[in-house]
């Protein structure tokens, strides 16, 4: 474990399709503690779940992990682990910042870990992950938000664009991106400071945001895409997945 990241979950009790996922039963614990287990086993650094819920924190407590309270006005989970890494980190220790979503509780530690790799290259910014598309209904499905890149190297791609729509044309794999970042310290305090870009706002996706302002995002490819618990029927899904284990 590397004293310079740090592991951040934000959890909020709201969510339209799904009201009070973070402690939806999987398998006898909350899905928090299943998303805070499977980010501690990649034992990169401290992890530590941010949220504005009592009982989110007292969750997490109960499984011998480490929360924090934070605002609860924040306007997205970018914006809540900066706060929380300001409070935790206040002296800058932190060089590496990692945001695990708190509905991810198949998430691979090894695919936690890959989402480092690209930050050995001190021009990137962000690191990120993806995973081919390989259901033929994924590629044209806008819920699944694919990435468009140069290829780096084997497995590692320079992010050009993220999209909801099928791209790119033409023969050749699409990517499924992995709502997982790892900032450089200063990225996320840059991004958290910038306004919503245009791209952002029409494609409602965040992470536009960088790419506009000229940051870099580069992307490790894994295997496997875990499961983000949105619906009731994704919760049943996880919970199949978890049973027995």
């Amino acid at each position: 474990m590397a004293d310079d990241v740090l592991i951040l979950i934000p959890a909020r009790m709201a969510s339209t399709r799904l009201p009070g996922k973070p402690l939806a039963d999987i398998a006898g614990l909350p899905m928090i503690v299943h998303v805070l287990r499977r980010a501690e086993a990649a034992r990169l650094g401290p992890v530590v779940v941010a949220t504005d819920e009592e009982a989110i924190a007292s969750a997490v407590e109960k499984a011998g992990g480490r929360a924090l309270m934070t605002r609860a006005d924040h306007a997205s989970g970018s914006d809540r682990i900066f706060e929380a890494l300001g409070t935790l980190d206040p002296n800058g220790t932190a060089k590496i910042v990692v945001n695990v979503q708190g509905d991810l509780p198949t998430l691979d530690p090894e695919a936690l870990k890959a989402a480092l790799g690209p930050l050995a290259d001190p021009a990137v910014d962000i690191a990120t992950i993806a995973a081919e598309i390989k259901k033929p209904d994924e590629r044209t499905n806008p819920n699944v938000v694919k990435v468009v890149g140069s290829p780096v190297a084997p497995g590692h791609l320079r992010a050009l664009y993220f999209t909801r729509a099928t791209a790119p044309a033409g023969e050749g794999p699409l990517y499924h991106h992995i709502g997982l970042y790892a900032y450089r310290r200063a990225a996320l305090a840059r991004f958290v400071k910038l306004a919503p870009s245009p791209l952002e706002q029409r494609e409602k996706l965040e992470q536009l945001r960088a790419l506009e302002a000229g940051m870099r995002i580069d992307v490790s490819i894994v295997d496997t895409v875990p499961l983000g618990v949105d619906t009731p029927e994704d919760l049943e899904t996880a919970r199949a997945m978890l049973r027995g284990r």
